[in-house]
């Protein structure tokens, strides 16, 4: 099986849609606001995509500096082509394109809590999430 690897090229949001749909990542993403999917991409200055027969069957979607810090917001492959590496290949060319200091940061889909450990990842216990409702300050 050919799989076409491709750096920052346009990826469009119902392409973008399908594949969350066809990976299970869908359940925790906005799959219907179809402007916020569209932002999703727009604003993310490193997107590593894999194509099957002009199929998009893989996604790694970050926001980085490229020195310091890569947050990896979506990692993404079709059900029907997972455990045939994609996954691995679109970290690793994510990784080639960070600086030597640059760490890989992301939240593990229940599904997958166990896979990134198993590829070298380190668990770290100190992440919060402050959901856009939520209004900072003390009680």
């Amino acid at each position: 099986m050919h799989i076409q690897y491709e750096i920052n090229e346009n990826v469009k949001p119902e392409d973008f849609r399908q594949l969350l749909h066809d990976s299970t990542l869908a359940e925790r993403r906005p799959v219907e606001d179809y402007a916020c999917l569209k932002g999703m991409l727009e604003n993310s200055n490193l997107i590593i995509s894999a194509w099957h027969e002009q199929k998009l069957v893989g996604i790694a979607r970050s926001v980085t500096d490229f020195h310091y810090c890569c947050y990896l917001s979506d990692l993404a492959v079709h059900k029907s082509f997972q455990g045939e590496g994609i996954g691995l290949k679109l970290q690793q060319l994510t990784q080639q394109r960070l600086g030597p200091k640059c760490k890989i940061i992301l939240l593990a889909a229940p599904a997958a809590k166990d896979y990134y450990q198993h590829i070298g990842y380190q668990h770290n216990e100190r992440c919060w999430v402050l959901d856009r409702e939520q209004h900072l300050g003390a009680d």
